[in-house]
C-alpha cells in the first residue's frame, strides 16, 4: 500500500516542524532551511509532494521542471503523480548535450543555470518546481529557459517560500503556490 495512503494528512504547520534551522550557513547571517529530516520522514516526505502537486491537479501538463538540486527530489514525484515527464534544470557543465543557458543575479555577482535544448517543446504545458522560492533569482531563469524553448509556464511550486525576502514580485504574472511560508 502507498505510503500517502495510510498516512495521516500533515499539515503544513506540521510540515514546518520537519524544517531545521542551520544559522550561519554558508555564511554568517544566514539561516539554512535544512530539509533533510521532512526527506526522512515517509509521511512528511509523500505530504510534502502532495502539497505541491495538489494545487495544479486542475491543469493538463505535460512536463515538470526541476532545478538543482533539491528541487529535483520533489519535481520528480510531482511528474509522477500527474503523468508528465521530468526535466532536469542544472548548474553549467552537468549536462552532457546541446543546452540553452540563462544568467541570473545573486545578491554579490551571477550564476548560470542550463537546460537541454530538446527539453520542452513549444506549447507544451510546464509546472516548475524548487524547493525553495527566496529572492526569485533562480525560479525566474527558469521561467526564461523554459518560455525560450516555446514552453507555457502553468505554475510554480516550492516547498519553502521566504516571504520576508520578496521573490514572488519576480514572478508577477504567474501561479506560484508554496506549501510553507516564513514572513
Amino acid at each position: 500500500m502507498p505510503v500517502h495512503s495510510r498516512a495521516m494528512a500533515v499539515e503544513a504547520g506540521t510540515l514546518r516542524a520537519y524544517v531545521r534551522d542551520i544559522p550561519d550557513h554558508p555564511k554568517p547571517g544566514v539561516v539554512f532551511k535544512d530539509i533533510t529530516p521532512l526527506l526522512a520522514d515517509p509521511r512528511a516526505f509523500s505530504e510534502s509532494v502532495e502539497a505541491l502537486a495538489g494545487p495544479f491537479d486542475s491543469e493538463r501538463l505535460d512536463k515538470v521542471v526541476g532545478v538543482e538540486a533539491r528541487g529535483f527530489v520533489f519535481a520528480g514525484p510531482v511528474a509522477h503523480r500527474h503523468g508528465a515527464g521530468f526535466v532536469p534544470v542544472r548548474k553549467p557543465g552537468k549536462l552532457p548535450w546541446d543546452i540553452e543557458s540563462e544568467e541570473y543575479e545573486l545578491e554579490y555577482g551571477s550564476d548560470l543555470l542550463e537546460i537541454h535544448r530538446d527539453a520542452v517543446h513549444p506549447g507544451e504545458r510546464v509546472l516548475i518546481i524548487d524547493d525553495v522560492l527566496a529572492t526569485g533569482g533562480t525560479a525566474g531563469a527558469t521561467v526564461r529557459l523554459v518560455e525560450r524553448l516555446g514552453g507555457e509556464v502553468v505554475g510554480l511550486g516550492f516547498l519553502i517560500e521566504l516571504r520576508f525576502l520578496g521573490g514572488r514580485r519576480r514572478l508577477d504574472g504567474y501561479p506560484v503556490h508554496s506549501v510553507i511560508s516564513y514572513d
